[in-house]
């Protein structure tokens, strides 16, 4: 505002407190939301600083758990191996032939739940729960790898019984093999043995991404927060530069307005002093006499000189 139309002294002093009490209003306003901003800004750094505290956990527990996994298939390996070496000096009896058969019989109607081995399944079952911990997919997805992952717990149990029930077919043929000299190596005790450590291996695993599920899904609760918090701050934002702009546009007013009522007092008071001037004239010219404030005036005005 660069010029203000003829106004009355006292409805110039309205305006002036009217812009004032505006001023304060948005000011205090303005330092509200400044307060709020700070306040959230704050939760927002404790929330950013655990959920890259979570993340950097959960890194560290995945590379134990894929250390673990590496582990788990070497032995898975070496047991492999010891089967084939025993398969080979496998020379049944009949009847370590019929007793081979019911316990085949056994494994396969177990094979037939697992439909795979227990190596397969334990990598698929990795995978989908590496998708169900890691990959962002559709709630109708994520549902569907749940389902998929209790599956495989079923059919690994059923593979897990498979492998102990052809372990005892292993036995079975141990029992026709005992006269070669050559078979120094207890093979089915070493399996077993390898079998127990490879699922030591897979239980630790299994536990630990069980934690890194846990710690995720609080990584990413503090994640959603953070996010919502700036949803809150965008708005107030958003509201600041136009109130800090409104300020400096009606102070500008405000300055106009208190010019205005400066010009009206400087009038005021060049009018009073020309009264001044006037009776003090008039009394000096009646009286010969003047007081200082008399005598000031006149000098002031150079109607005096000394």
């Amino acid at each position: 505002m660069t010029d203000v139309p003829y106004i009355s002294e006292k409805d110039l002093k309205l305006k002036v407190n009217e812009l004032r009490t505006q001023i304060t209003h948005d000011e205090r306003e303005l330092r509200s939301l400044f307060n709020e901003l700070r306040l959230h800004r704050t939760n927002i750094g404790e929330l950013k600083e655990k959920r890259d505290l979570l993340n950097s956990q959960v890194k560290e527990m995945v590379a134990k758990a894929k250390e673990l996994k590496e582990k788990r298939d070497e032995v898975n390996k070496r047991i492999s191996e010891l089967k084939n070496i025993k398969n080979a000096r496998i020379s049944a009896s009949q009847k370590a032939s019929d007793e081979i058969a019911k316990l085949k019989a056994e494994r396969d109607a177990l094979n037939q739940i697992s439909k795979g081995t227990v190596d397969m399944l334990s990598k698929a079952y990795s995978i989908e729960l590496d998708t169900f911990l890691n990959a962002d997919v559709p709630l109708q997805h994520e549902i569907d790898v749940f389902n998929r992952l209790l599956q495989f717990e079923e059919r690994l149990r059923a593979a897990m019984k498979a492998d102990e029930v052809h372990k005892k077919i292993q036995e079975t043929y141990e029992t026709n093999i005992l006269h070669q000299v050559d078979s120094e190596e207890n093979t089915g005790s070493t399996i077993k043995e390898l079998a127990e450590l490879s699922q030591q291996y897979h239980v630790e695993m299994v536990e630990i991404y069980k934690k890194v599920d846990e710690m995720r899904k609080e990584a990413d609760l503090c994640h959603a927060q953070i996010k919502e918090k700036f949803g809150i701050t965008k708005p107030l934002r958003a509201r600041i530069d136009p109130l800090k702009q409104r300020i400096s546009e009606l102070r500008d007013e405000l300055n106009v307005y208190l010019e205005k009522l400066n010009d009206i007092q400087l009038l005021k008071d060049e009018k009073k002093q020309q009264e001044q001037r006037v009776v003090a004239k008039e009394k000096l010219e009646k009286t010969g006499k003047m007081s200082l404030q008399d005598l000031k005036v006149l000098m002031e005005n150079g109607d005096l000189k000394l």
